[in-house]
């Protein structure tokens, strides 16, 4: 599922000519946004259900360069979930479906009153019942990697 559309802004690439490894992360954190606003946490929906998301751990691998103005796809799959967290695998594409960098992420949803973790609002969680769910044993290639020298 496409969440993101977007270009690569002329700030966002740096002294070799490419988007700079931080703007990839930007470029997540504006899906993690409309991941939010397409399950009803929107400003509206943050505000009326008192709760939102926080990114507690996030997994970037970067397999090809992005240049200025070249327009950019995430998609999103659930790789699990439970009644307050959200373990998601994000994909930035080209316009020529090329895989340019991934994100997995694991999201914590909070009551904003409390500052603690709470579950799903029965509305969002109905909402994420709608998103693309990856099957446990076809996870993407680079999802659940760890990081490390391979000897």
């Amino acid at each position: 599922m496409v969440i993101l559309e977007t270009r690569v802004a002329p700030e966002w690439v740096d002294y070799n000519g490419h988007m700079n490894d931080a703007e990839y992360a930007r470029v997540f954190s504006l899906a993690v946004e409309a991941l939010m606003d397409r399950i009803g946490l929107d400003a509206e929906g943050r505000r009326r259900h008192g709760y939102t998301i926080y990114t507690l751990e996030t997994h970037l691998c970067y397999r090809r360069e992005a240049h200025q103005d070249q327009p950019l796809a995430v998609t999103v799959s659930l790789l699990d979930r439970d009644a307050k967290r959200l373990h998601a695998f994000f994909e930035l594409f080209d316009e020529e479906c090329n895989l340019l960098a991934t994100s997995e992420q694991m999201l914590m949803g909070m009551n904003r009153q409390s500052g603690r973790p709470d579950a799903f609002p029965a509305p969002v969680a109905e909402a994420l019942a709608d998103l693309p769910h990856a099957d446990a044993g076809a996870w993407p290639e680079l999802a659940g990697r760890t990081i490390g020298i391979r000897r």
